[in-house]
Formats: C-alpha cells, structure tokens, sequence
C-alpha cells in the first residue's frame, strides 16, 4: 500500500513530539545531546589514540616488523635492574635503561621548576588586574592574549636569538663593556628550556587565577582591615587561600602537558636540556620502536597522573584538617 505525503509528514511530526517530549522530561538527555558534539570530537581525537597507545605498548618491534603478541617485556625493560652505571643528581640509578628514568625524573623536575616560576610570574599580574585596574579591564585582558597572537614555534625562536651566543643579552653586555665575549651557559641547558616554558605559559596562568581572584568578596578584606590585619596579613589570611583554586587549576595547566613538551628542548635545550618527550620522539621516528616508545609514553602518563592525584589528595586532606581544626 502507498504511502501518501500527508501520511508521511504526519509520521514525521509524531516522531519530532517524541523527541521534543523526551528531551523536555529528561534533563540529563539534553545535556549529553548538547555535549555530543564535543565528546564525539574527544573520542575520536583523545581516547582513540589513547587505546592504540596502550595496544601498541604490549607489542614489541622486531626489525622492521612489529610482533603483535600480548606481552609486558617493553615495560620490564624500562624498570628492569641493572648496574648503576648512571647517577642523577648523585643519587645511583639501579637500571639497565637508566637513562629513560633519569629523563623522566629530570622532566618532571624541569615542569615542576618551570610551574613554581609561570605562576609566580603570572599571580602578580592577575592581582594588578583584579584589584588595581578599575577601568578598561577588557583591554587589559585582551594585551594579555597578544602574545598568543604569534606562534609557538616563533616565541620559542624568539628566546633562541635573545639567548643565543650572538644573541640580544650577550650583545648588549657586549656594547655595555659588562662582559668581554659572550656567555655560553644562555642557551641550550635546562634554565634556557625553564624559562623559554615560563614565557610560552605565563599568560595561560594569568586568566585562571585572575578569575578567582576577581571573585573575592571585597567585604571580607574589608573586614579583616577593619580588624586590624596589616596588607601582607590580608593578603596571606584572606586573598591567597581564597584564589587557592585559580594557583592549583594553573599549576595543573602548566605542570601536565610541559612534562611531555619535546619542541621547546629541541630547539633551546641542546644536549643538556633534553627531556623525555624528546626520548619518545626518537623512539618513534628514527629508532623505529613505536612500541617502547607507546610503554614510555603511557608510563609518564601514569607517573604524571599518579604526582597530580597525590597532589590534589595532598591539597584535600589539608582542607580536612583546617576544617576540623
């Protein structure tokens, strides 16, 4: 029997009341309809090569071919023990691959170095915005987003010329009759990679934090001045818990994704500066072991995760403890 188009658009309209109706009763449904697009993208684009890392990180290369057997000699490599041929820091490290963990460790401590100085950099600078600029904010928040007007790529070679042998710093102590020859410790070592990362993060770090401290109820410090707290006891009783959660959502902005950064010491690191990303690129590029390379991945992953969970534990039980105190 035909269908005749009355027919079919009133089967259309029926359908369409049911999906109105159903998103009308159930919220949750609507919500996850107006999330769908960006979980698709985050499925496709995260957890997708999430999955094919850690498949990969149980095969092993043979050659020019990889063996798909399911086995866990990739991640026994990297913690297999060996003679302490290699010290870090001076303290002996017991491995047969040594230097993958005294990469990760020197990554972790670089990221760590490079948070603790994007954030002291960026908290000064969101407090002149929140609470000494009255006018003009917008303009202000917009200076701010100048330098993500370049590239990357171009900032990080911007500090290679300033810190370079012929660079802008040792030219100017040059002409200045400071120094006689350039100095050679600017550039390729671990502080030209920190402060290269400190540059390339500090003005991701100023909006989180200048948004909470935006938030402050001006009464309170009110209150405490009227109290008698001097300025640095209002600042340290009152302003700095309560942007505590803008310093800890930007430790974890910079902190996270600068342990795996592999641009910035390629360029300004040299031989010294290197860090563990840089380790997983050659793994999959020239050493041609994707697989040891997938197991080194997903291992900082972990560590990664493992140091961020303790942190936020380490942040919550102190709460616990001021809240029963």
């Amino acid at each position: 029997m035909a269908i005749t188009a009355g027919e079919a658009r009133s089967a259309t309209g029926k359908i369409g009341d049911g999906w109105r109706s159903l998103l009308h009763r159930h919220e949750a449904i609507r919500g996850y309809g107006l999330m769908a697009p960006t979980l698709l993208v985050m499925a496709v684009m995260l957890v997708a090569p999430v999955i094919a890392l850690v498949v990969t990180s149980f095969w092993t290369q043979d050659g020019y071919r990889i063996d798909r057997t399911f086995t866990l000699d990739n991640y026994w490599s990297l913690i297999k023990p060996g003679e302490a041929r290699i010290t870090f820091l001076g303290i002996p490290l017991p491995f047969e691959n040594a230097v993958y963990i005294m990469l990760l460790v020197k990554s972790l401590l670089m990221s760590l170095a490079a948070t603790v100085a994007v954030v002291l950099a960026a908290y000064p600078m969101a407090y002149f915005l929140a609470f000494r600029v009255k006018s003009h904010k917008l303009t202000w928040l917009i200076l701010i987003t100048i330098p993500f007007w370049t590239s990357y790529l171009l900032r990080v070679f911007a500090w290679k010329l300033v810190l370079g042998y012929n660079g802008a710093i040792n030219s100017g102590l040059i002409s200045l009759g400071l120094i006689d020859k350039p100095l050679e410790f600017l550039l390729y070592n671990p502080f030209a990679v920190i402060l290269t990362l400190t540059h390339a993060w500090v003005a991701f770090a100023i909006l989180p934090i200048y948004v909470s401290l935006e938030k402050i109820d001006r009464s309170l410090l009110e209150a405490a001045t009227d109290l008698g707290d001097s300025a640095w006891d209002r600042f340290r009783r009152v302003t700095l818990p309560l942007s505590a959660p803008g310093v800890i959502a930007t430790a974890l902005l910079v902190f996270i994704p600068t342990v795996g950064d592999y641009v910035t010491p390629t360029l300004v690191g040299g031989s010294g500066g290197i860090m563990i990303g840089n380790s997983i690129q050659t793994l999959f590029g020239r050493a041609n072991d994707a697989p040891l390379g997938a197991a080194l991945s997903m291992t900082m992953m972990l560590v990664v995760t493992l140091i961020v969970c303790l942190f936020l534990w380490a942040i919550g039980f102190r709460r616990m403890k001021q809240a029963d105190a």
